[in-house]
């Protein structure tokens, strides 16, 4: 069953529901109020009974039942009255209901007109007993029969069933085509992403109309798959730049390895033996690098409070034991940020490592650290201005830079550990050098 379906059954359930609970209430409201109408024309039928009695005497005047009143039951509309002279006497009656001492009573004046139920002939009265207005020790009843508002309330009855039934089925008709109107943008996205469950095609435009909950779902849709077009995208981009940089160094070293294999004697064999390695080396370096891009390109890290100052001096202490002359001078201030502490300090690791490569013997390369901000610059030949946004990019390497070993992954690892971080990696334009900088969000000051 589809969800337009549901709703238009839970709609239809819902109007028959209320009509159903007006009907309890209104039902019984109109029962009492017609059972107060008949009591009220009951009533209204005795204060006529003395105008009933001088009719009657007018009638009968000059002959022998003029003093007497019918025992019969007379009818008055749907009314009928029955006038009882005194003495009035408790008892069964062939004319109507049977007296009863009560109504003795209420003749008397001793007790107070009422009401009562009572069948009579087989049929079901609705009685008023009361005493004969003016004439103490005189009864009058006035009576309806009690199938009268039966009709009235049966059709009632009819009425408020039938109405039910409607009322739930047009809710249910008009239920469905609303819910057709508006899971409209729910059909769309569900073709949308099933479509693309079946073609695998994540460009794919995803409808995210409107700013209800279905449109920031359909946004929610199309972002998430717009990030997965990326990742994709981005995957299928280091692959390619990775099988293409693998190439150089394994065509390298196959006809390296080749050439030592045609004669192992061969004087060019200790150099070709060396080259070999060195291929050997660049290539670890290079899966080690790939490695560490997809370690660090993962959504959760370890984290806890580091002090990036004191990741810059154990960085710049190991690369003083082995950059030769090329000297080092650090500023840096106590900074705390939160992060992963081996991620944090590869990226500075390589920051320092790339001033190290293009740095000139004898060159220095000054490090700071303050607020959140790392600095690494050196003595090198520079950055061209055209190539700044591009360093940070995988497996780029400038023209100048493919004379010197490398992966071209050092400071693609930097920027994506940074944006793990919600920092920031950039080239900074300088007239000397380079000047890389990383940027992280600082923690509360250490103690």
């Amino acid at each position: 069953m589809n969800l337009r379906t549901r709703l238009a059954i839970a709609g239809g359930a819902i109007a028959a529901g209320v009509v159903l609970l007006v009907s309890v209430v209104l039902y019984p409201a109109v029962e009492a109020n017609l059972r107060g109408q008949i009591d009220s024309s009951l009533v209204a039928a005795v204060a006529k009974a003395p105008d009933v009695a001088q009719a009657i005497k007018e009638k009968f005047k000059g002959t022998a039942n003029e003093s007497s009143f019918p025992a019969v039951p007379l009818g008055i509309g749907s009314t009928q009255l029955q006038i009882v002279p005194e003495p009035v006497q408790a008892g069964p009656s062939t004319e109507f209901v049977d007296l009863t001492a009560r109504d003795v009573a209420v003749a008397n004046g001793t007790t107070a007109a009422y009401f009562r139920n009572a069948e009579y002939d087989g049929i079901e009265y609705r009685i008023y007993t009361a005493q004969f207005p003016g004439s103490p020790g005189t009864l009058v009843r006035t009576a309806i029969p009690q199938s009268d508002p039966a009709p009235t309330l049966r059709e009632l009855a009819w009425l408020l069933g039938a109405s039910i039934v409607a009322a739930g089925l047009l809710a249910a008709v008009v239920s469905r085509l609303a819910a057709r109107r508006v899971l409209r943008p729910v059909r769309q996205l569900t073709e949308s992403v099933e479509l693309i469950r079946t073609t695998g095609d994540l460009a794919i435009p995803i409808p995210a109309e409107g700013r209800d909950e279905i449109g920031r779902l359909g946004s929610a849709f199309a972002g998430m798959t717009a990030a997965l077009d990326e990742s994709v995208g981005a995957q299928r981009r280091l692959v390619a730049d990775a099988s293409h940089e693998l190439r150089t160094p394994l065509t390298s070293l196959t006809v390296n390895l080749e050439l030592l294999a045609e004669d192992l004697t061969d004087a060019q064999a200790p150099h070709l033996a060396a080259e070999a390695l060195d291929q050997a080396g660049e290539l670890t370096t290079l899966i080690n690098d790939l490695v560490d891009l997809a370690r660090y390109g993962q959504p959760a890290f370890h984290t806890e409070d580091v002090r990036l100052d004191l990741v810059a001096e154990r960085v710049a202490a190991r690369a003083t034991r082995r950059a030769g002359q090329i000297k080092f001078d650090l500023t840096c201030a106590p900074t705390l940020v939160h992060g992963d502490p081996d991620a944090l300090e590869r990226a500075v690791a390589n920051l320092v490592d790339n001033a190290v490569k293009w740095s000139p013997d004898g060159g220095l390369v000054l490090i700071s650290v303050k607020e959140g901000t790392l600095d690494v610059a050196d003595a090198g030949p520079g950055i061209p201005d055209s190539d700044l946004e591009f360093v940070f990019d995988r497996f780029y390497r400038s023209p100048a830079a493919r004379a010197h070993p490398g992966s071209g992954l050092g400071l693609a690892i930097v920027r994506q550990v940074a944006e793990a971080h919600g920092g920031t990696a950039e080239a900074v334009p300088c007239s000397t050098g380079a000047l890389l900088r990383l940027k992280l969000p600082v923690c509360s000051p250490p103690a």
